[in-house]
């Protein structure tokens, strides 16, 4: 399924295909990447065509990434603690999209409950990179980052808590797209650290992921946290003028003088970054570079690691095997919840909850929990400082293309920590961000990312359309390399 929202759409309305067909495709085509890439928790054989309408999403298949409340049908975050959960309410972007026409036909596998970045700790197995199966996704949109670069669909739905959409859309060489918190309700979506924790979608082209964020967004009685963005409209919006436009980036990122044990991958990306800021420029942007005190961009990654495990803990406190999930083994309900707990949990999870309640004692929240709330601060203003003058702030995602399933081919070093997770600052202050593809190493995808203030999206959207527009790597589809 090579095609565009709009594409597909057209040929709907025009009865060139029809829902049918682009459903059995869709399911035909899942099956096939199941096999060879582990995408999948549950495919939904049963999935039927629906009307089409001049809704841009009616009668088109997607994908749902398994931490979204789905009614009768299998939810489990990927997690062996809700191996058999069937939720009894679709989480609200969910039920806008079956509204919308829409028609999901699976849901998609991810590292368990959205705790990790590799796309390696899904209870069912590693999901594999399409481009190159001896590479990772990147998590823990891992599932809806292969399906939808390998063509199974046009979009599938993602949740972004540090990058989790768009570090997978950046090594899958698609769009992932991140709006500004609570445009989207998160009601129904499994939590992992609620101040940070996005809806969001995975496509293969900007103007998708406006078409899908206008569909699910809006202000919901079940979410606090949401607002009404009735008045923005992300589709109509986008024309590509940025003329006139002003974006910076930090200059002690992208300098490869700064990373002593660069390997040719992240010097090429880092090469090919500052390529695609001349192409802003050409498109009549202004691009500046600027700096950031190099320890608060160096607190960032102990600052998320703090404040994610601690409301992880203390969110996920409710599984027990009491409430949902397989009961544990014991004699009282204290050795069920340990057993339960206990083989349930992956590792990267238990050392998560052993760092979160540390963190959350009541002795050490004064040195951790809430210093880190400070930094977070710190960090925020200083990017809310930056949008006093620019419009969004442009850098590249990570360090290179995917790296090895095999971590030892893939040593980072501190150098690079801060360029592997700088796309936190969006979590931490809400910002919409989004990663678009902009080249390729060794046959492998690349891309860069553009983070603008809240409420700025189709400000931040027209930037990415714009760029889009003048590379050619809009709505590809993952083919193979050989080392």
């Amino acid at each position: 399924m090579d095609k565009t929202i709009e594409e597909l759409h057209e040929l709907l309305i025009n009865k060139k295909i029809t829902s049918k067909e682009l459903v059995e495709e869709s399911l035909k085509k899942s099956h096939e990447i199941e096999e060879k890439y582990n995408a999948f928790v549950t495919i939904l054989d049963d999935a039927k065509e629906t009307n089409v309408t001049d809704n841009l999403l009616s009668g088109i298949p997607f994908g749902i990434k398994d931490n979204y409340s789905t009614k009768d049908i299998l939810s489990t975050g990927s997690s062996n603690t809700l191996k058999d959960y069937v939720p009894f309410f679709n989480a609200t972007a969910v039920q806008k999209l079956l509204d919308a026409g829409a028609i999901p036909v699976n849901k998609t596998a991810m590292d368990e409950f959205g705790m990790g970045g590799t796309g390696t700790t899904c209870h069912t197995g590693i999901v594999k990179n399409p481009w190159d199966p001896t590479r990772m996704t990147a998590g823990s949109s891992a599932g809806s980052a292969c399906a939808v670069a390998a063509g199974v669909y046009p979009y599938a739905l993602g949740s972004d808590t540090g990058d989790s959409i768009r570090k997978p859309a950046a090594y899958c060489g698609i769009v992932g797209y991140k709006p500004t918190y609570g445009m989207i309700s998160r009601y129904g979506l499994f939590p992992f650290a609620s101040s940070l924790d996005h809806c969001g979608v995975l496509c293969r082209s900007v103007k998708d992921s406006a078409i899908v964020v206008d569909t699910m967004k809006g202000i919901d009685e079940f979410d606090m946290t949401s607002w009404d963005s009735k008045d923005i409209h992300l589709y109509e919006s986008i024309d590509g003028n940025v003329k006139g436009m002003k974006l910076c980036y930090i200059k002690e990122l992208c300098d490869s003088k700064n990373y002593p044990n660069a390997n040719e991958e992240l010097k090429s990306h880092l090469k090919n970054f500052m390529d695609k800021i001349e192409l802003c420029k050409s498109l009549g942007m202004t691009v500046d570079a600027v700096s950031i005190d190099e320890k608060l961009l160096n607190a960032l990654p102990s600052v998320y690691v703090a404040i994610s495990c601690a409301e992880a803990t203390s969110n996920m406190s409710n599984l027990t095997g009491i409430i949902f999930g397989p009961r544990g083994n014991g004699k009282n309900y204290e050795e069920m919840m340990m057993d339960h707990r206990t083989k349930g949990f992956s590792p990267l999870i238990k050392r998560r909850f052993v760092i979160g309640s540390y963190i959350l004692q009541k002795e050490n929240q004064e040195r951790y929990f809430k210093n880190a709330g400070r930094v977070r601060r710190l960090l925020v203003d200083a990017w809310k400082k930056l949008y006093e003058t620019y419009d969004a702030v442009i850098l590249p995602v990570g360090s290179g293309p995917a790296k090895h399933l095999d971590s030892d081919k893939d040593m980072l070093t501190k150098d690079t920590a801060v360029l592997e997770e700088h796309l936190q600052i969006g979590n931490f202050g809400g910002f919409p961000s989004i990663t678009i593809p902009d080249g390729f190493i060794n046959g492998l995808p690349v891309a860069l990312n553009i983070t603008g203030n809240c409420y700025n999206d189709s400000k931040v959207l027209n930037i990415a359309y714009a760029l889009e527009s003048a590379m050619d790597y809009k709505n590809q589809i993952a083919k193979e390399v050989e080392e």
